[in-house]
């Protein structure tokens, strides 16, 4: 394709960024597609703001519909958690250096293997119950049984006796002694760095999924009607689709909550703007192509603080098995290290970002997000630097060419060769714009490429199950606040979604969580993990895109509102001023 048809795509994408961006918005999608601004505020105050007060509605805005999951361990996309963080919290909460702190529990450990868990005594569930040790037992049993549908298996796995009770050999798990109703001991297979911080850390309140089996939780009512937690605010409704309802929790264990009722709104992404500017809504996470139209109101400030996600372009180089937890099969399509090569040298990554983020994120070169600890610099990694010559040096090399002289080249053995690209569907239009934007970077180097959109549901879960249709793939990645990233690429884990599968990579994620390699030494740690991210670029089994920052649009009405790279503060603090 020739450079002239790319200036043309670019002119017509600012248009339409343009006129999405009067109309008020651009996030919506489930897949953490949260994003970034250059205003580095970590709080919201004005000169006006009295301080906290107490009573009133806060209007807090989604404009990606939820799928209905309200519980940490069944939910599966970022738009059910934002709105579970108001009613339910964890054991432990994490500090602006990501570092793990007490929140319900405490906790000591002399070897990193056995740890003591004391909990704070009358902390009630919104039903009443007093929430007690036996609540997480019966949560990490629960994500532990082999008949559990969720994703979470991989933060119980480690403890002593986890995988016995999921095959059904054991009727609990050995590792788990409850000592009293607020103490128990916790003893995982062998000592990690990562043991507490990789810990599913949420219980679940049992005796409100008492009669319901553990294959139908997911569906049940508690999880998708009624939902029950122990944080700051009540669920009081549920209108699918369109909005939920939370009102204070009168029996809050942490102190007082400020405001009497929370609304979540479901808009459509076309109205955010104006639904700011008329203070129809206080709050919204909002994507950047809404951000110059929103800096413009003075009703509204812009609050961003690091991202841990990145985007990214995924080659699908093998085929997982969940019950064996191995990759069982390869696909020899992208197996060409070259091939690969070369496919993220011809993107223009910063041209990208600038067409459809406005300049609010920036390239990303390796697989963690640079505002973590043990993000490598990018002199320690592998770097595909925009150059289309290389690539289509790599690509003769690799024995790519065009034979039948029409343009696009055909594969080593003289057979068509075309990159099937496929990318989650909303009611974004821009995304079918940006996956086209990247399929057209290949065509520029000769290579033939299509563009498949899928439902955004729908897509993830082909993309998990490794979906014959999925050959290359758009994606984003939260890492979270641990920051091991073995749950997304360990060659056992069915998080990665690449199937990545190189054993030389798989020994240094476990030698950084090695109590024996590290000791308590954190710069030998992020040194193993900078090798382990070396590693991973040079084997390319995906192309890192863009690292995004969080973004939210805040009322000038709203006050106690901070967030940093850990997340939001508690909204129990918020409060809204002239109720």
């Amino acid at each position: 394709m020739k450079r002239k048809s790319m200036f043309w795509l670019f002119a017509m994408i600012l248009v339409l960024s343009a006129f999405l961006a009067a109309c008020g918005g651009d996030k919506n999608e489930s897949s953490g597609d949260k994003t970034n601004d250059g205003d580095k505020d970590s709080g919201k105050a004005t000169e006006e703001d009295a301080g906290p007060q107490q009573g009133g509605t806060l209007t807090y805005a989604l404009d990606a519909v939820p799928e209905g999951l309200y519980s940490y361990a069944f939910y599966g996309i970022a738009t059910d958690a934002e709105i579970i963080s108001f009613f339910d919290e964890s054991l432990i909460k994490y500090d602006e250096n990501l570092e793990p702190i007490p929140n319900i529990a405490e906790w000591e450990t002399d070897d990193n293997q056995h740890f003591t868990f004391k909990f704070k005594e009358g902390v009630k569930w919104h039903n009443g119950e007093e929430l007690t040790v036996n609540d997480w037992v019966f949560a990490l049993e629960t994500l532990a049984d082999p008949d559990y549908d969720g994703s979470r298996y991989t933060n119980v796995q480690d403890i002593e006796g986890a995988p016995e009770y999921r095959e059904g050999k054991a009727d609990s798990i050995s590792g788990l002694k409850v000592v009293d109703d607020y103490t128990i001991e916790v003893t995982f297979d062998k000592p990690r760095l990562n043991n507490l911080t990789n810990i599913w850390s949420y219980p679940m309140p049992e005796k409100a999924y008492e009669g319901i089996e553990v294959k139908d939780m997911s569906s049940s009512d508690i999880v998708r009607k009624n939902p029950i937690g122990v944080g700051p605010f009540k669920v009081e409704k549920i209108v699918p689709g369109e909005s939920v309802e939370l009102v204070k929790n009168e029996d809050y264990w942490n102190g007082d909550v400020n405001l009497d009722k929370v609304i979540i709104r479901i808009i459509d992404n076309s109205a955010t703007v104006g639904a700011l500017q008329n203070g129809d809504i206080d709050m919204i996470a909002i994507q950047p192509v809404s951000g110059p139209e929103v800096e413009k109101l003075d009703n509204v400030e812009i609050v961003t603080a690091p991202g841990l996600s990145y985007y990214y372009v995924g080659f699908k180089l093998g085929k997982f098995d969940n019950a064996q937890r191995k990759i069982v099969e390869e696909n020899p399509k992208y197996a060409d290290l070259k091939l690969r090569q070369a496919m993220a040298h011809a993107i223009n990554r910063q041209e990208w970002i600038d067409a459809f983020f406005f300049g609010y994120g920036e390239p990303v070169n390796k697989p963690v997000p640079s505002a973590h600890w043990i993000a490598a610099d990018d002199s320690e990694v592998e770097v595909y630097d925009y150059d289309p010559e290389k690539a289509k040096e790599l690509l003769d090399e690799a024995g790519y060419k065009d034979v039948d002289g029409d343009g696009f080249r055909e594969d080593p053995n003289g057979e068509k060769f075309e990159v099937k690209f496929s990318h989650y569907a909303t009611g974004n239009p821009t995304f079918e714009s940006r996956a086209k934007a990247i399929t057209q970077y290949w065509e520029e180097v000769g290579l033939k490429a299509s563009v498949e959109m899928v439902e955004v549901n729908l897509y993830y879960d082909m993309v998990e199950k490794d979906d014959a249709s999925i050959e290359t793939f758009f994606g984003g990645w939260s890492t979270g606040t641990d920051p091991d990233p073995s749950g997304l690429w360990k060659a056992d884990e069915i998080w990665n979604y690449p199937r990545y599968n190189n054993p030389e990579a798989d020994a240094l994620l476990d030698k950084a969580l090695s109590v024996e390699e590290v000791g308590d030494d954190k710069d030998k740690r992020k040194q193993i993990y900078a090798e382990w991210q070396k590693k991973v670029t040079e084997d390319v089994p995906m192309i890192f895109i863009a690292e995004l920052d969080e973004i939210m649009a805040v009322s000038d009405k709203v006050g106690g509102f901070e967030m940093d790279v850990s997340g939001t503060n508690n909204p129990a603090e918020w409060y809204v001023q002239g109720k």
